[in-house]
């Protein structure tokens, strides 16, 4: 039987935004067709938010149809990351709910890489044991859990090269003697060859910061609320260029102010939207200005 036909909020050249739920929306979509499924589903928090959050008793169970959903519609090659963070129990102690799901996860989805989201900017959290009875430290990294359906995910890690040290671009320079470091690695003549950058590593520093930015400008102007917990456009950025390439499908179930969809249609490639506050529906398309047709 064909799938009931999609009818989004709005487009673009490059992608859909659509209102709804999301395991009702990824049902809809043919299999195998998106390349990277990165979102941020919203937390098991202990407090509700503005944005929606189920307890941590029934998260598992409230996130695992759309699971099954992503799972169907990545090609095989594809990647499924997701920036989860942390819940706290009512007596202080962290909830084991992340590595629960984790492990659930790996039942069906391999675990290419964990990385992790540094935030220096961040402010102290949880507040009742760390400014208040200080008996805890502030939280600063969030995870980042990189899934994929096969062992041989696409990716390509020159594509997200970083800057040479300043020591590197003098070894370069410079050149060095071959030798066996106290490690028992072996340096050798292939380390003075200039690839353009170093290999970035799994720990992602990125200062969440913005007061003020294009997105809300223009939500404030046009009286749009603002999505209150947007993340910075240089994580998907960076999964984007590392698991994608220019005409791939990127998806977000949990598309909140559509930062991925704009990071993805700036870097050439096809992007899917879903989000169930149709607030949040209208100020993202603020994003994307005159190239967004109702």
């Amino acid at each position: 039987m064909a799938k009931a036909r999609l009818v989004p909020a709005y487009s673009t050249r490059m992608g859909n935004a659509y209102l709804g739920d999301a395991v009702d929306v990824l049902g809809k979509l043919p299999d195998e067709s998106v390349s990277l499924v990165f979102t941020s589903p919203p937390f098991a928090l202990r407090r509700q938010k503005a944005y929606g959050n189920v307890s941590a008793d029934e998260y598992i169970e409230w996130f695992w149809p759309i699971v099954e959903q992503i799972r169907r519609v990545l090609r095989n090659d594809g990647s499924f990351v997701m920036e989860l963070g942390g819940a706290w129990n009512p007596g202080g102690t962290r909830s084991m709910l992340p590595y629960e799901l984790l492990i659930k996860l790996g039942k069906i989805f391999h675990l290419a890489q964990d990385f992790y989201w540094y935030n220096p900017s961040r402010l102290p959290s949880p507040a009742q044991w760390v400014t208040i009875r200080r008996t805890r430290v502030k939280e600063a990294v969030t995870h980042i859990w990189w899934l994929s359906k096969s062992t041989e995910p696409q990716a390509d890690n020159r594509q997200v090269l970083v800057p040479y040290s300043k020591s590197m671009k003098r070894l370069l320079k410079d050149g060095y003697q071959p030798a066996m470091r106290p490690s028992q690695h072996e340096i050798g003549p292939h380390f003075q060859r200039d690839n353009g950058g170093a290999i970035p590593p799994n720990v992602l520093t990125v200062a969440n910061t913005r007061s003020y930015d294009e997105y809300l400008f223009k939500c404030r102007a046009a009286g749009v609320q603002i999505h209150p917990a947007r993340f910075p456009p240089e994580l998907p950025d960076f999964f984007i260029r590392f698991l994608t390439r220019p005409g791939q499908t990127v998806l977000d179930p949990f598309a909140g102010s559509n930062t991925t969809g704009q990071v993805a249609e700036q870097h050439g490639r096809k992007w899917i939207s879903v989000e169930i506050n149709a607030d949040y529906i209208a100020g993202s398309k603020l994003r994307f200005d005159e190239a967004a047709a109702a």
